[in-house]
């Protein structure tokens, strides 16, 4: 499935504000629904608590590699996942900085935030 050029940056592991729990739970749905869409994101940047989402253990590794085999390029933060003790155990995706993180989305047609 073709990408539509857009970026994805997420900044947590659960979508909206208030319950956590309920907040894991929607976005699981959130990238599993993703993943039907017919427009995909071309790189899903990972940042603050975002990066829990790729590493081992997470509920949504099977969301994110199926958007990777997808073509969608998943980044994470490498300073964020140095300062939450997860930078040996990334399970998707790849490891980005913030320079890279300024640019991809400086130069990307669109932007939706998560």
């Amino acid at each position: 499935m073709p990408t539509a050029g857009f970026v994805m940056l997420i900044g947590g592991d659960g979508l909206g504000r208030g319950d956590e729990a309920l907040g894991r739970h929607l976005m699981s749905k959130f990238l599993h629904e993703l993943g039907g869409q017919r427009s995909l994101p071309e790189k899903i940047m990972l940042v603050n608590h975002g990066v829990r989402l790729a590493a081992e253990g997470s509920p949504v590794l099977e969301q994110l590699r199926r958007l990777e085999v997808q073509g969608v390029e998943i980044a994470a933060c490498g300073t964020c996942l140095s300062r939450l003790d997860l930078a040996d155990k990334l399970a998707v995706g790849g490891k980005t900085d913030m320079r890279t993180t300024v640019t991809t989305l400086a130069e990307a047609p669109k932007v939706v935030t998560v």
